[in-house]
């Protein structure tokens, strides 16, 4: 399925990314933009701070970055399986930064050249 920059585009991959935030977090995101841009999808979200995360950054800050680090990692798995699934997209490659002071991540999918 091609993707254009439209609303509707942008709504529904916003709403497959906001579904496995609620999945993996219980929770979904403060705030979620979605651009399109030829081959590729950028997610920019602000995530909401757990308050497993909080406990964790005070009591063992070392695991709480593995924790984001492995979370962030399943969380790049996901959303390829349901892109790939739900809309039928190749994608190429998946690359997804995460900054745990302020809970902002950047999503980029770039898209198998047809």
């Amino acid at each position: 399925m091609p993707l254009t920059d439209s609303n509707e585009d942008k709504k529904k991959l916003c709403h497959l990314y906001n579904e496995i935030s609620k999945e993996l977090f219980g929770f979904g995101t403060l705030v979620l933009k979605a651009a399109i841009d030829n081959n590729m999808i950028t997610f920019y979200a602000k995530h909401r701070r757990s308050p497993r995360s909080t406990a964790l950054e005070g009591e063992a800050p070392n695991l709480k970055y593995e924790v984001d680090f492995h979370m962030s990692t399943i969380y790049k798995r996901k959303i390829r399986e349901k892109l790939e699934q739900e809309l039928g997209l190749s994608i190429e490659a998946v690359l997804r930064d995460y900054d745990p002071p302020t809970q902002l991540a950047i999503t980029n999918i770039i898209l198998k050249a047809e």
